[in-house]
């Protein structure tokens, strides 16, 4: 075969290839939707570990300055009072976009590993469907990791309460997988965003760099994490559901609820705002975008 014709062939099959994977391009008008409407905490629930749904215990979750902040002023210790507040409507395929930043001192009480640590909660279960005494929701989590003024410590990681994500070809049961992100040192805001394909794959960025990617978000026996050594189920306060899910480990999670996490140490977040990819795909409804890449025909308007 000529060099020409080897050319050719390899066009070929490259214009082959990208009219079977089309890429979606964020064209003409989106429509954000903002989930923190900077005045009050109207569309979101509460649930701190030992107590009720709404309870917002101490306070901890307020807001000042059109900013959604995570504040300890009320605590004298943390006391295990881990707590989640959950946006009211689940989403399958969505960009999400935040600022966030870490600010002031860790509350006593609260664990080393928890010092400028927080995160944001995907596909999530349910605030309401939480056990009373459960510390985190069942759910793939965008860790926020705030710099300690020395050495390197990147934010966008993934950790799996009760989960397993694919990385490669690889199913991988890490509790915590390090983004490839910057560190953040201070008291400065840092942009993130975050691009959720149902059960297919997510991706992280930070400052307009990707830092993470990873596949299949799945069950895996709900809070045990694979390495953990025995099952402690009264540890981890999953009690009456405990059969249940370990029924469902494997089970690919398509959709959830977001959750922002309090964890002991101070955290604020603004501009919180979610693209919804997930809409009428007609291109003759008078609600069609061009980006959407999951159909929902009942949603079209004519």
């Amino acid at each position: 075969m000529t060099v020409l014709k080897k050319l050719l062939l390899f066009l070929f099959v490259i214009c082959l290839s990208c009219q079977q994977k089309p890429t979606k391009k964020l064209q003409g008008q989106t429509n954000w939707i903002p989930l923190f409407n900077g005045k009050d905490l109207e569309g979101w629930d509460i649930k701190f570990a030992g107590h009720e749904l709404n309870d917002n215990y101490k306070n901890t979750f307020i807001v000042q300055d059109s900013m959604l902040r995570v504040n300890y002023d009320n605590y004298t210790n943390f006391d295990g009072k881990f707590g989640h507040i959950y946006y009211k409507i689940p989403f399958s395929h969505y960009k999400l976009s935040f600022d966030y930043r870490f600010i002031g001192e860790q509350i006593p009480g609260g664990s080393h590993w928890n010092v400028r640590n927080s995160g944001i909660m995907l596909h999530s279960q349910s605030a309401a469907s939480n056990e009373i005494g459960q510390t985190f929701p069942v759910s793939l989590e965008l860790q926020l990791l705030g710099g300690l003024n020395q050495g390197e410590r990147t934010t966008a990681n993934a950790c799996t309460p009760g989960t397993a994500v694919v990385m490669g070809d690889t199913l991988n049961f890490e509790h915590c997988i390090k983004s490839i992100s910057k560190t953040y040192h201070g008291d400065q805001w840092v942009h993130v965003e975050a691009t959720i394909m149902g059960g297919e794959y997510m991706e992280f960025n930070v400052e307009g760099s990707p830092v993470l990617r990873f596949e299949k978000p799945q069950i895996n026996d709900g809070f045990i994490s694979e390495k953990q050594e025995g099952k402690d189920w009264e540890k981890a306060k999953i009690i009456n559901t405990k059969d249940q899910w370990i029924s469902k480990k494997g089970s690919i999670l398509n959709k959830g609820y977001i959750a922002l996490q309090a964890e002991s140490s101070p955290i604020d977040f603004k501009n919180i705002k979610l693209l919804d990819l997930c809409g009428c795909m007609d291109a003759k409804a008078k609600n069609y975008k061009s980006y959407y890449v999951k159909d929902k025909p009942e949603a079209c308007t004519y």
